[in-house]
């Protein structure tokens, strides 16, 4: 997920875990496994995490199944 971090960083989005899971429409939880696991990068602010907006979208259009046609 390189593209996050050729930007500068006053360019750089960042989501709360919450907006990811409003985004992604799943849990919280999913969003803290994916981090967890490396698929998600996120950066650690005291408590909680903040993922790069882009990085959110990578993830979802590496992550796309598409219908394929017989």
């Amino acid at each position: 997920m390189a593209a996050a971090s050729e930007r500068p960083l006053n360019e750089v989005k960042f989501l709360t875990v919450a907006e990811v899971a409003s985004v992604m429409r799943v849990s919280k939880m999913t969003v803290y496994r994916l981090v967890h696991s490396g698929h998600l990068p996120a950066i650690r602010v005291g408590r909680s995490f903040r993922v790069p907006e882009q990085a959110v979208h990578e993830y979802l259009r590496e992550s796309f199944v598409g219908v394929e046609s017989a």
